[in-house]
């Protein structure tokens, strides 16, 4: 079964990157995302890509913590070959209370996971430097104390959490949209719609990246340069990750 240790310190943590890239720059700039939101070194964090290797069996054995990324050019909506195994992964983590932390896609495949309600709704897509505003749980949650009511945060989402999984408690409301953030009940399980893992210059780059694909929601190139122009360091953002690690994973804090 898994490992149990708990990690007593940062430099004893594995963490494991579940990611679903077909763009190899994009996911190699991801994976230095997160290395340097959350503190960790190159050799305590393992990548695996749904999109190019199936998911082994026992994958979170020897880890102590689960992260997962964006994902481009999937949809949290359709149902792609590896999709149950990550789903079931997320089950499996849940089971286990084991730390899991979701960026993004990786906040949407949680809450499908768990039993939540995903729609592809392009009239709600939010791009660019937007902002979030916690709720009353929010304000009381452990990880999120430590913010302001109202924070900037960077986003890129077609998709979004219609409904949260009944276990789950929303801590964190767009200005647009409901769930911007979400914990699983009593469970060190948490899911940002924001993108947690990219500060102005790292969004800038994948929104490049991407440009075609958010293309679908633009009026003209202008308007998309403009959004990239007004991309802004998000400050309260920054240690959300590694503040993440220090409550869970380090500290071992389950409820």
């Amino acid at each position: 079964m898994i490992d149990s240790m708990k990690a007593s310190s940062f430099s004893e943590i594995r963490a494991l990157l579940l990611q679903v890239r077909n763009t190899p720059d994009i996911e190699l700039q991801e994976q230095e995302c997160f290395l340097e939101r959350t503190g960790l070194s190159p050799d305590q964090l393992r990548s695996i890509n749904v999109a190019r290797a199936p998911l082994p069996q026992n994958v979170l054995d020897g880890y102590h913590v689960l992260f997962i990324g964006g994902a481009g050019e999937y949809s949290a909506v359709n149902d792609y070959d590896w999709m149950p195994g990550v789903l079931e992964l997320v089950r499996t983590a849940e089971q286990l209370s084991f730390p899991v932390f979701g960026s993004c896609w990786g906040h949407q495949v949680i809450a499908r996971a768990l039993g939540g309600v995903v729609i592809n709704d392009l009239s709600q897509a939010e791009l660019g430097c937007l902002p979030v505003i916690l709720t009353e749980a929010g304000r009381a949650d452990s990880l999120f104390a430590p913010f302001p009511d109202r924070f900037d945060a960077n986003m890129g989402h077609h998709d979004r959490v219609l409904e949260l999984p009944p276990n789950a408690v929303e801590l964190a409301e767009g200005r647009t949209q409901p769930n911007e953030a979400f914990r699983i009940v009593d469970k060190p399980i948490y899911g940002t719609q924001f993108h947690s893992e990219l500060d102005a210059a790292r969004e800038k780059e994948r929104l490049i990246r991407y440009r075609p694909f958010y293309m679908e929601e633009m009026p003209d190139e202008e308007q998309f340069n403009r959004i990239v122009d007004s991309l802004q360091d998000t400050t309260e953002v920054d240690d959300l990750m590694s503040h993440f690690l220090e409550i869970f994973v380090v500290s071992d804090e389950r409820n």
